[in-house]
């Protein structure tokens, strides 16, 4: 079945100073420095007990505002394609030998860079386990395509997930964490994790963009962030239809709150990009709003995953180039990314491989007068501690994930 159209007429810091996309192919190191002592986020504790400061801006237009009428929506998120992406280059490599790997590498030119780390000149978590990786991938619902990642501007991190892959490279566990998590944000991405105040997650990245979210990323989970990619996801259109489309999951029929009103019919939809977007951003017709729709683009991204991974895509010339072109026209990555490395170190992941999780969380609240997701400290803490030691396996073993399907 395939989602229809229903025809009715009616869905952390201050500005960095000086700091801009880089477009070009400069891929030299982030020179980021590797303080040897960890630490917990001192106001950690403090996330139970309510308002602490003043919580960031809300509202329509505002971090984890609904929007208002003028505006397009809140776009989806996420940006692990980048797997998939250094799996399709990897099989190409070994087929095309030099030709493969020169084309590699100007796909690795093509990728918009930005320099998250920089301003992050010390007090970050340590390095702890060589070879694991940590990757923070932040989906935009920017109006403005064009809107610098790097700085205070109009881009909400519509989505934020911390992605682990183990030593191994055997696995990836990718941690949702809830746009509306109330989290303290340090005034700026050089400040002090105790400075700031507390706000939706999604206020650093409006605040201060990539640097802030990076800061406030580190400062919340003491996990030490490798690589970042950060995706407008107006451009994941192209990446979906690039593949002919996905199959996804529908657990009720629904019809979509924005425009054209698609009905979405409950069961396996084949979705084109268009649509598939339309379906992850649906919330407010579920019991659980915010979690469903975190849910579904969790689905979503497997199932992006599973087809540019699947031998229709990868033995199509044609295919795979254009999946290719889509996914690096679609995001934002940092100095030290490499579309080859990642082709190496990927190589085993596939849809089976990865676990997705959300942060633990003990549900909504009101603070200051705003809807907020509050923290469960204890296990946040246990989680991320084992993402640090590289122990995520016996952490997911011992607490797995809940499998809902909605009503």
């Amino acid at each position: 079945m395939s989602a229809t159209s229903a025809g009715v007429p009616h869905p952390h810091l201050h500005r960095s100073a000086g700091r801009a996309s880089v477009p070009g192919p400069d891929r030299g190191a982030s020179g980021r420095a590797r303080p040897a002592e960890a630490r917990w986020y001192p106001s950690y504790d403090e996330q139970q007990r309510g308002p602490g400061g003043p919580a960031g801006p809300t509202g329509p237009g505002g971090p984890g505002g609904a929007g208002g009428p003028g505006r397009r929506g809140p776009r989806p998120r996420w940006g692990r394609i980048g797997l998939v992406a250094g799996i399709a280059v990897l099989v190409l490599a070994l087929l095309g030998g030099l030709g493969a790997w020169m084309y590699a590498r100007n796909l690795n030119n093509d990728l918009t860079r930005t320099d998250p780390f920089a301003e992050i000149t010390g007090g970050r978590p340590a390095k702890t386990v060589d070879g694991a990786l940590n990757i923070l991938l932040v989906g935009s619902d920017s109006r403005d395509p064009d809107a610098p990642v790097d700085s205070k501007s109009q881009w909400r991190a519509d989505t934020v997930i911390v992605m682990h892959i183990p030593a191994d490279h055997q696995a990836a566990y990718l941690v949702s964490i809830p746009r509306d998590l109330y989290v303290p944000i340090p005034e700026s991405a050089g400040a002090d994790c105790g400075s700031g105040k507390r706000a939706k997650i999604n206020a650093a990245f409006a605040f201060g963009g990539l640097p802030l979210a990076v800061r406030t990323v580190e400062c919340f989970t003491d996990v030490r962030i490798d690589h970042v990619m950060a995706i407008d996801f107006g451009g994941f259109k192209e990446v979906t239809d690039a593949l002919g489309g996905v199959d996804l999951k529908v657990e009720r029929t629904i019809t979509s709150i924005h425009k054209p009103y698609r009905t979405f019919t409950k069961g396996t939809n084949h979705m084109d990009g268009a649509e598939a977007l339309d379906w992850i951003r649906q919330r407010k017709q579920f019991p659980e709003g915010d979690f469903a729709r975190m849910r579904h683009q969790q689905e979503f991204l497997r199932a992006l995953m599973d087809k540019a991974a699947s031998s229709g895509t990868l033995a199509n010339p044609k295919k795979l180039n254009d999946f290719l072109k889509s996914v690096t026209a679609a995001v934002t990555v940092d100095q030290g990314f490499s579309v080859t490395d990642m082709a190496v170190q990927f190589r085993n992941l596939r849809g089976q491989n990865l676990t997705f999780l959300t942060s633990p969380n003990s549900g909504s609240d009101t603070i200051n007068g705003e809807s907020v997701v509050v923290s469960d400290r204890e296990k946040a803490l246990a989680m991320y501690r084992a993402m640090s030691a590289d122990t995520m396996a016996d952490w997911v073993k011992a607490n797995p994930p809940k499998n809902t399907d909605g009503g």
